[in-house]
């Protein structure tokens, strides 16, 4: 029996599921509306209903990238390592939401949701670097986060566009393994 479209379990689930699966394979610039509504054989404003636009479309993705990545995050612990290495396993498991989630130019900056999906995420990174600086300025815990951040975020950047293919770098070939020896090395002060 051929689905008529109009009597989808959950669409908007499946929508952000099939968006998630483009970008991971396709890149940002493949998603529209329609082609999803094609994916998901529902009619072309079936998307629209839910998301209004692309824009809605890529920041109820990137929410729901933040929310995935708090519960990854939440489950690594206070343990800055953990959660280092928790971040790096999201971004390679997760990389349809990963791509769009720090897209500020793709996404609805001033969305309430979006904002509280991302402070969330970002308090359990901040909780470890916290626990390892427990005497430090606020200043100074905030420099230590922000360099945590960057940390992790670039090395799962790096390895997601196959910067470190061929690289005398990437001594190791899986990038949990590569990743975590890496953050063995970082020290707080």
């Amino acid at each position: 029996m051929a689905k008529t479209g109009y009597h989808h379990g959950n669409l908007r689930a499946t929508i952000l599921a099939a968006a998630a699966e483009q970008i991971a394979t396709d890149g940002v610039d493949a998603v529209s509306l329609r082609g999803l509504a094609r994916r998901a054989e529902v009619s072309h404003a079936a998307p629209a209903h839910h998301f209004g636009d692309r824009a809605g479309l890529l920041t109820a993705l990137a929410i729901e990238g933040f929310e995935l990545l708090t519960v990854e995050m939440n489950a690594a612990g206070t343990d800055f390592h953990a959660a280092a290495i928790a971040y790096v396993r999201f971004a390679l498991r997760h990389p349809g939401h990963f791509d769009v989630m720090f897209r500020r130019d793709l996404l609805r900056g001033d969305d309430p949701q979006l904002a509280q999906a991302r402070n969330r995420s970002g308090a359990a990174l901040r909780s470890g670097v916290a626990a390892e600086q427990p005497d430090h300025s606020e200043r100074g815990q905030l420099a230590t986060q922000l360099a945590a951040w960057s940390i992790v975020h670039g090395f799962a950047v790096l390895w997601r566009e196959g910067a470190l293919e061929n690289s005398a770098l990437a001594f190791e070939q899986d990038p949990e393994a590569l990743a975590r020896t890496m953050i063995a090395t970082v020290r707080f002060e």
